[in-house]
């Protein structure tokens, strides 16, 4: 330490205060690294015409001198805010409340890592969504969006390409669609080829007629996961009729009212694969109800790894969501959309990761031995 700098120690110590540190200016940066001004401008804010290792070597030394943009003056001279958006609508079936925590941690972080933030807003409905993403852009409040449970028919998507903002889709969309013509970005997770490995693992077990539970017919990933099971029902050489299959189970008692219809066909399925968790938790209260013991005489799967399944009796098997990473990535890849780069080369698909636990296994009742235990647990009822 200097003389001067002791004085100023001393001084400090004498009246109880501090003088506040000057603030490291992107002068002070382009000095320390031996580059023009417009050059670490242009490495702080990812324009592509800056190298990916001299846009590290920027950041980590304005990280080691503790500089930091004034995001005021960064918005007026470049355009952004650097916040990504977000907008949950809260009428939904269940809020978002299984995956929105991890799901806001991986986004946040991602954000974070980039020297960006995340703007939060709820729509009350589908026609204030619309409303409530327009506010947001007019205010400058978001340089881009994450939309969340992407539908067959999005009318956010439409909103925010009449607005010409970019946006990140948390699951693919119009199913049937050539992916490929899509200008659009996304993260998924392969939901299909999940459903056709769900099969696949109960028919190894001995099981031959198995039903499926899908979820909302608006969700895309609802058609993407029956095809899956549909495609491992045919590899598997399984018959499988429209008898087999419910739609629309998203919730906990719709899960309990599609269990019971399946176990009440004349040669019921002695497995069921659910499209969601939240109605695979059902299946705890019809099946027991009709004098059946899950992972014996029906054996049942579920999909996203939601908490309250580890505590069910027996424990829910389910294939598990990472969804901070999911938050992650979309950040990560909407951020880069929001610097110039092509939205329809910024897609990434991941995988769901089998939980084995105790609610599946070989049958030990054929489908007519559960077809009378069926019956006779109604009629004493």
């Amino acid at each position: 330490m200097s003389r001067e700098d002791k004085k100023l120690d001393a001084s400090d110590q004498i009246t109880g205060t501090r003088q506040p540190k000057a603030r490291v200016t992107i002068s002070h940066l382009a000095d320390a690294l031996g580059l023009t001004k417009g050059t670490v401008s242009r490495a702080m804010n990812g324009y592509p015409d800056i190298s990916d290792q001299t846009q590290q070597r920027v950041r980590r030394q304005a990280e080691k001198m503790g500089y930091r943009p004034l995001t005021h003056a960064q918005a007026i001279r470049t355009g952004r805010v650097r916040a990504l958006g977000l907008v949950l609508q809260i009428d939904e079936h269940d809020a978002h409340g299984p995956f929105l925590t991890d799901f806001l941690a991986g986004v946040t972080t991602a954000a974070s890592h980039e020297g960006w933030t995340l703007s939060v807003a709820s729509a009350q409905s589908d026609s204030d969504m619309r409303d409530v993403l327009e506010r947001l852009v007019a205010e400058q409040k978001a340089d881009g969006f994450i939309l969340q449970r992407t539908r067959r028919e999005d009318p956010r998507i439409r909103t925010l390409s009449e607005l010409a903002v970019p946006f990140v889709l948390y699951g693919r969309t119009r199913f049937g669609v050539d992916e490929a013509t899509l200008p659009y970005s996304w993260y998924d997770i392969t939901g299909e080829e999940t459903m056709r490995l769900a099969v696949h693992r109960l028919f190894s077990m001995g099981h031959t007629r198995i039903g499926f539970v899908a979820g909302g017919e608006e969700y895309n990933y609802t058609h993407l996961r029956r095809e899956g099971y549909l495609t491992g029902m045919a590899e598997c050489r399984l018959d499988v009729g429209p008898d087999l299959m419910c739609r629309n189970a998203r919730l906990v008692t719709e899960g309990a009212s599609a269990t019971r219809r399946l176990l009440s066909l004349p040669v019921p399925p002695t497995a069921i694969i659910y499209s969601v968790d939240q109605s695979a938790l059902g299946a705890y209260e019809a099946i027991p109800a009709l004098g059946l013991e899950i992972g014996r005489d029906v054996s049942i799967i579920g999909y996203d790894g939601i908490p309250e399944g580890a505590f069910a009796q027996p424990p829910l098997t389910t294939f598990r969501v990472d969804n901070r990473k999911a938050g992650e990535a979309l950040a990560r890849l909407l951020i880069r959309q929001c610097r110039g780069e092509d939205p329809a080369t910024l897609r990434d698909l991941s995988t769901a990761r089998l939980i084995e636990r105790g609610s599946d296994g070989p049958p030990v009742s054929t489908p007519q031995e559960i077809a009378r235990r069926v019956a006779a647990a109604r009629t004493s009822s």
